[in-house]
């Protein structure tokens, strides 16, 4: 059989089920722009832990902890407690009302926390 042109740098490896997994990088190495696109493209994608802690509080981020934890609570009243359900409810809708603004405050206090520490450093 002829040899083709190029050669493949890099190894393809099956598996048992059938699909290939390449080892690293399989095409061309990237040069210095395309290397820089791509480090800036991954800088812009999902957020980091530091970028998430330096962006100010929101009601909405507030408002899904706080139906969250209420869903939690009420699960716990029902399973825990075994109250039945006409009274975890209500229960369960008071408790999305205090979460609300009390995660809302907890989270501006300890951003301004952060904040003022970033600025002595």
């Amino acid at each position: 059989m002829a040899q083709t042109k190029r050669k493949r740098r890099t190894k393809h490896r099956g598996n048992a089920a059938g699909g290939i997994e390449s080892r690293g990088r399989t095409g061309r190495p990237l040069n210095e722009t395309e290397r820089k696109a791509a480090s800036a493209a991954r800088a812009k994608g999902p957020r980091s832990r530091q970028d998430r802690w330096d962006a100010p509080p929101t009601w909405r981020g507030a408002v899904n902890r706080a139906a969250i934890a209420a869903i939690i609570f009420v699960a716990l009243v029902l399973l825990v407690f075994q109250q039945p359900l006409k009274s975890a409810i209500p229960l369960g809708l008071f408790m999305v009302l205090v979460y609300i603004p009390l995660g809302y405050y907890t989270d501006t206090w300890l951003y301004k926390r952060r904040q003022r520490n970033k600025a002595k450093v």
